[in-house]
């Protein structure tokens, strides 16, 4: 019997815990929006140092 009791304890405690939904996340809330490029800055320039960024090389990743 002292078990039965015990065990509905619990569950009230179960039920008080996780016994709702927690509250609902707006789209808005969930994304973020930006421009793709900053206002002004210059979308095709050359810059010499940071041209091998843009591709991948098996031999330059190895070190050969």
């Amino acid at each position: 019997m002292n078990d039965e009791g015990s065990v509905d304890v619990a569950a009230a405690a179960r039920h008080e815990r996780f016994g709702r939904l927690p509250e609902p996340i707006r789209r808005q809330d969930m994304t973020e929006s930006k421009e793709a490029t900053p206002s002004g800055a210059v979308i095709d320039a050359y810059d010499p140092e940071r041209s091998w960024n843009h591709f991948s090389c098996l031999a330059l990743d190895m070190g050969l």
